[in-house]
């Protein structure tokens, strides 16, 4: 693929090198004050709101893979991985660029995401991220965050050799920010969401919820591989290595790996020739339309 080497993204978070936090007060502070909430209404009604809101935070939301996949974290001074941080910048930028083009066809605004680099585990707006489960999006703060280690998992053990395996890795999860801004909450139409809204809840299995959400972020990164290769931004082989990357991750092959035998009830992203071909029904089409998950029944 060709792209600037030296490119950097303002909508970039770096926090490689953090400690990562998990949030909250100081506990010697809570426990010393614990007996005064225990004897005011005012004090239960903040514990109460408390636990709330550590129960309603979220699961993790959008995750490239369904299985952990051991992912080992980076470090900012490893050989290669300042070029893997610039090539993710340019990655992101291109594809929010398309996407910005497309909403502004379409009559609707486009809201950048941004992407967070983070080493082993991190804080998110949807709960305690772990690279072990791979790249993923949170809706809640619009975020992306990847672990850079995945990306030596995702060439090494999982076999997806090439830049643009990596490169469908970043239009995947952004693919997830698109179906949000898509889910018609400003009361236009939500184009290749007939019959999904952001109030339902993901169900597991080869034809649930979760794995059409998925596979519909697989096409979404298939649209906009298709508009690099109008631009001629491709190298020889970089399709392959994208479609390579996403039989790489599915439910299935993943399950061979892990124990040896695939269970389809509970899958949540989809098997190896879905996600191929929906990411190539993208590709091909490059329309929004084309990649609606839930207006099918065989997928």
């Amino acid at each position: 693929m060709r792209w600037d080497e030296s490119h950097e993204s303002p909508d970039i978070i770096d926090r490689r090198g953090q400690e990562p936090m998990r949030g909250g007060a100081d506990i010697g502070g809570l426990l010393f004050l614990l007996p005064w909430l225990l004897r005011t209404r005012i004090g239960w009604v903040l514990i109460a709101g408390g636990i709330l809101f550590y129960f309603a935070r979220g699961a993790l939301s959008g995750g490239l893979v369904g299985q952990n996949v051991h992912g080992g974290a980076g470090s900012p001074s490893a050989p290669g991985e300042e070029a893997k941080a610039h090539f993710v910048a340019f990655v992101l930028d291109d594809v929010q660029s398309t996407w910005s083009t497309v909403f502004r066809q379409m009559g609707r605004p486009y809201r950048h995401a941004k992407l967070v680099l983070y080493e082993d585990a991190t804080e998110t707006a949807c709960g305690y991220g772990e690279a072990a489960t791979g790249p993923f999006y949170c809706p809640s703060d619009e975020r992306v965050y990847i672990d850079l280690g995945f990306f030596r998992e995702l060439s090494g053990r999982l076999g997806a050799q090439g830049q643009f395996a990596q490169a469908y890795v970043v239009a995947h999860e952004l693919g997830h920010h698109v179906q949000k801004l898509l889910a018609g909450r400003d009361g236009a139409p939500a184009v290749g969401l007939s019959r999904h809204d952001d109030s339902m809840r993901p169900t597991k299995g080869a034809s649930g919820t979760s794995v059409r959400l998925e596979l519909q972020a697989d096409c979404y990164a298939g649209i906009w591989a298709k508009s690099t290769e109008q631009r001629n931004l491709l190298d020889a082989g970089d399709v392959a290595s994208a479609i390579g990357a996403a039989q790489a991750v599915g439910d299935d092959r993943l399950q061979r790996m892990g124990h040896g035998r695939v269970n389809p009830e509970s899958w949540t992203h989809g098997s190896s020739d879905e996600r191929a071909r929906w990411f190539r029904r993208g590709l091909t089409s490059g329309s929004l339309e084309a990649c609606d998950t839930f207006g099918v029944s065989q997928l």
